[in-house]
């Protein structure tokens, strides 16, 4: 039986350049799709979390703004309107397949401070108790320094990991997995599937992917280091396509697999 098949709690990532097209603008054929297998895969007996960006990007649809914003206040309005935007194009698809979502927004304080991190920690065990699929971003609406932020969700993600006693965390992106090189740069590039080592392989790593996401290689570097310290292995694999969970449920490999160490 595979890693997978045997996990029961699981935090799934998604990024803005998974959620949203070339234009800017949701996806909403793909958002559809992902809650379709998520709701499936909880049908099967997993707890789910989704830790899921593209808030800006609905606001920025939603007010017809007309173009990325460019200052901290247009950001954090865009966030303010999109979020609520994003969270009602959830609750519609996941209804749909029979399952209810929760909304949790985060700040860097809430991991920081001992009685903030128990009590986020209680209000997902008992979202996941009662059956709810909780959805997790960043507050962007009010993230203003780096005492706040988390500095992207690749990190936001291990930290919510963490805080749920994750089975495993899942990070769809917009590649495949983990290359020796920048496969956008040089189609010599070789997928590495299996990783042990982090700090052996840091320097393959890159800045943000697309001018759409603020993540990248190194972050989700980052955070596997974060999660897999703590007894939690993570996967790396290409979100186009999000019905490619059901291969992991399935006992196939796929991505890049980050080896947990012992839990401590």
């Amino acid at each position: 039986m595979s890693l997978f098949q045997i996990c029961r709690r699981v935090v799934v990532k998604v990024g803005s350049s998974t959620l949203t097209y070339s234009t800017g603008k949701l996806n909403l054929r793909r958002i559809e799709l992902l809650a379709k297998t998520l709701s499936d895969l909880k049908n099967a007996g997993k707890q789910i979390v989704l830790v899921s960006s593209g808030a800006v990007s609905a606001g920025v649809a939603k007010a017809a703004l007309g173009h990325r914003p460019t200052t901290l206040e247009e950001k954090q309005a865009m966030a303010s309107i999109g979020q609520s935007e994003l969270m009602k194009i959830y609750d519609r698809f996941f209804s749909d397949y029979g399952h209810t979502v929760a909304q949790i927004l985060m700040t860097r304080d809430v991991v920081d401070n001992p009685h903030r991190r128990e009590a986020a920690q209680n209000t997902f065990n008992t979202l996941l108790t009662m059956g709810c699929i909780p959805i997790v971003n960043e507050n962007d609406a009010v993230s203003t320094d780096e005492l706040a932020k988390f500095g992207g969700n690749d990190i936001l993600s291990a930290h919510v990991a963490n805080l749920c006693g994750a089975d495993v965390l899942i990070n769809l992106s917009d590649v495949c997995g983990l290359y020796d090189k920048d496969p956008r740069q040089d189609p010599s590039a070789n997928l590495i599937e299996r990783v042990e080592d982090i700090g052996s392989i840091v320097s393959v790593a890159g800045g943000a992917g697309t001018d759409r996401g603020t993540g990248g290689m190194l972050a989700k570097l980052t955070a596997a280091t974060m999660v897999t310290e703590n007894g939690i292995p993570m996967f790396i694999m290409n979100g186009e396509d999000p019905t490619i969970l059901y291969d992991l449920l399935d006992g196939k490999h796929v991505g890049t697999y980050f080896v947990a160490k012992h839990k401590p």
